[in-house]
């Protein structure tokens, strides 16, 4: 059945497991040509519905089954009328199996098939059946000049499984891809639709699972989950009796000099998401504002990491590294909450110290990384974290035995267990400083209320994302702060504090 972006399944699948479940389909008596028919008439269908008005369409083909895909759809809008040709990018004389009867059964119904050239005139909607998800290795001749004519041309695009030239299994750009403006995936979603460059290859995404029964996926591994309202764990609803002592004491720590907002942006994220006391370390000097902006947290100024040893034992929760910095003041209270046995939240330059090997990590925390951070705390490139984020993600949470944040374009929430969480949600006004300091306060509150490390994680990041996009319909100028309302609105939407 078709699905749009907003009503997908949860499981999301890499390339082979995908392949898996298509064999396993025609394994059960399913041709695989039937298939390739569903596929077909599933994105001929959304097609339509995509552009009611056009009658034209250019297929650009290559020699697999996604070329197969793309001759039965040039033969769905020959027989509605449409003017269609299929350029052939791959030899047709290649094709194989169902992708050569799809060929056949295209020539049959009068559709019109030439050799592309890089002259070759495009009209109308253009179909992208060009490689499909078996891709690798980066975008070869002579798909590298057929995809720059596709984005060169200002024509709708639709691509069938995914656009050609990005992984299915990481989506990292093979070089090149097509800009596609709709996408119809099958059987099975794939992980790379989601995450990595995705965001600005897919355009809108429906998702046809071809008829594909849930037995028939049982088994096969799951890749990551992808996060919606339906699955996100909930904060329990409180007593009538409910006070203060039950919800958590959460210590922010930072905002050395210059840097006082970050961690100020933090503790009202943390308040204000529920956590019962909030208390702030920082610099004396940032004392005053604290006050000013958010009286209900309980500011210390501290001049070295003695004047924690007190407080530490009275908090239930830490939050290290918002405006922290990496001068010797920010090394010195690092150290001192690195040796309390508390759940932690770390963020920002936290990171960074730790990557640098002044630091270890305590047991039960959560770390926050963009992708610059997660090269740092890998030894890699940020090129090579972004070209395989899932892998990235399992691998700082293996490394560091903590349940870890790879915050950007598709956000993942990795476990050392092997889990992977998957957040889509997001708008591009969020790309502004400080948004990583309101997701850590977040974090951090949701641990004081009794949450595990990885489901803290998971909410606190949907939450986050879905209060940007709220917020981001008034276009530039999102401000941090401006989604600690909206995700206290959201909290109290999803997990309602009175039943």
């Amino acid at each position: 059945m078709p699905h749009t972006k907003d009503e997908l399944p949860d499981a999301l699948y890499g390339a082979a497991q995908v392949r898996e479940i298509d064999a396993r389909l025609i394994a059960a008596g399913t041709p695989g040509f039937e298939l390739m028919q569903r596929a077909a008439h599933a994105t001929w269908r959304a097609l339509v519905r995509q552009w009611p008005s056009v009658d034209e369409m250019t297929v650009l083909a290559g020699y697999g089954n996604n070329a197969g895909d793309g001759y039965l759809i040039a033969g769905l809008a020959q027989r509605a009328g449409w003017s269609v040709r299929v350029l052939a990018v791959g030899d047709p004389q290649r094709l194989q199996g169902d992708a050569a009867l799809a060929h056949a059964q295209a020539l049959a119904e009068g559709v019109s098939v030439q050799g592309w050239t890089v002259q070759s005139e495009l009209r109308g909607v253009i179909v992208d059946a060009l490689l499909g998800t078996g891709l690798t290795g980066e975008v070869r001749e002579p798909y590298l000049d057929a995809i720059k004519t596709i984005n060169a041309s200002g024509l709708p695009v639709t691509a069938v499984d995914i656009p050609s030239g990005l992984s299915a299994d990481t989506g990292h750009v093979l070089g090149v891809a097509v800009r596609a403006d709709l996408t119809v995936t099958f059987i099975g979603l794939k992980i790379g639709l989601f995450t990595g460059d995705a965001a600005d290859y897919t355009g809108h995404l429906v998702f046809n699972d071809l008829q594909a029964a849930a037995e028939t996926c049982r088994d096969i591994c799951v890749r990551a989950r992808r996060l919606n309202a339906a699955n996100l764990p909930r904060l329990t609803p409180r007593a009538p009796t409910a006070h203060k002592g039950r919800f958590g004491h959460v210590l922010l720590i930072g905002g050395d000099q210059g840097f006082g907002g970050a961690i100020l942006l933090s503790s009202e994220s943390a308040l204000r998401s529920g956590a019962g006391m909030v208390s702030l370390a920082t610099r004396p000097e940032h004392v005053p504002a604290a006050l000013t902006r958010i009286p209900e947290v309980m500011a210390l100024g501290v001049s070295s990491a003695n004047q924690l040893m007190g407080l530490l034992e009275k908090v239930s929760v830490l939050v290290v590294g918002p405006g922290l910095g990496q001068a010797g003041w920010g090394r010195a209270l690092l150290s001192a909450a690195a040796n309390a046995a508390l759940p932690q939240v770390w963020d920002a330059d936290a990171l960074n110290l730790l990557a640098s090997g002044c630091v270890s990590l305590p047991k039960d925390c959560v770390i926050t990384p963009h992708p610059g951070e997660a090269a740092r705390l890998l030894g890699i490139s940020t090129a090579e974290v972004q070209a395989d984020r899932p892998a990235a993600a399992l691998a700082l949470s293996k490394k560091y035995t903590a349940v870890v944040v790879l915050k950007g374009a598709g956000s993942l929430i990795a476990h050392p267990d092997g889990r992977l969480a998957l957040c889509h949600q997001g708008h591009p006004a969020m790309a502004t400083a400080g948004l990583g300091d309101v997701l850590a306060g977040l974090t951090g509150a949701l641990l004081a209320q009794g949450m595990d490390g990885f489901d803290a994680a998971c909410l606190a990041v949907w939450l986050h994302a879905n209060a940007g996009m709220q917020q981001g319909k008034f276009g530039r100028g999102l401000a941090a702060s401006d989604l600690i309302p909206a995700i206290r609105q959201l909290l109290e939407e999803h997990a309602p504090c009175l039943k």
